[in-house]
């Protein structure tokens, strides 16, 4: 059974999403505010937390979830009435693995739960090492580098490159990417895709607005140049 930290000072909100994930067999503790979820973490160790940006006190969930990626691949859904892509991304850089705006289904949170945690313990990629062009991969250690420089990459900008570059040179589209690399169905896409391309492309590219590695197939989708 997964445990589910759920944390968000609206009462409403975590009785209804409780609801629904003890419905789905996991096991649900919940939190109001960013100092409560650090004791649950380290005391209940959950698979998986669902994180309100805005909380009360002196720890915000951005807080909050920058302190789990300093030390664990915890997976983490943020939840947030935000909806400005600036804000998106400031989420996805921290190494959120998803990213759901309010007012939400709670049964669609409940697949992004499930699909989330399947990612989680799915296990590594079966191919060991990646290498395209001045890519090299390592799904052991999940270290990327460029020309041996290091990526510094969140886990879910990893996820992407490691696909791409396990396809070079093939074409998928944002539908087929929200597909393979997060498990959803392009209806469940809230610009997630183009976010983390747009960012890998930072990373990766010498100019990012004129990309040479993470190319746009206009019309198509995207591909790593082989």
């Amino acid at each position: 059974m997964s445990t589910v930290l759920v944390v968000d000072d609206e009462p409403l909100v975590r009785d209804v999403v409780t609801r629904y994930l003890e419905r789905d067999g996991h096991r649900v503790v919940t939190a109001g505010d960013g100092e409560a979820a650090r004791r649950l973490i380290e005391r209940e160790s959950p698979s998986l937390v669902l994180l309100d940006v805005m909380l009360p006190g002196t720890v915000d969930g951005l807080d909050l979830c920058r302190w789990i990626r300093a030390s664990s691949q915890l997976p983490v859904i943020l939840l947030t009435a935000r909806v400005e892509e600036a804000d998106r991304i400031v989420g996805l850089e921290l190494g959120a693995d998803d990213y759901v705006t309010k007012p939400f289904s709670p049964r669609e949170l409940a697949t992004r739960v499930k699909t989330v945690l399947r990612r989680a313990h799915s296990g590594r990629p079966p191919r060991e090492r990646v290498s395209v062009g001045p890519l090299e991969l390592s799904a052991s250690t999940r270290e990327a580098r460029r020309s041996g420089r290091p990526l510094a990459l969140t886990a879910k900008e990893f996820d992407l490159l490691w696909f791409l570059a396990s396809n070079p040179g093939q074409v998928f589209s944002r539908d087929q990417l929200m597909a393979r690399v997060w498990g959803y169905s392009a209806a469940l896409d809230t610009g997630t895709v183009t976010v983390h391309v747009r960012r890998l492309r930072e990373k990766l590219e010498d100019d990012p607005s004129d990309p040479r590695l993470l190319e746009t197939v206009w019309g198509v989708g995207y591909r790593l140049r082989a």
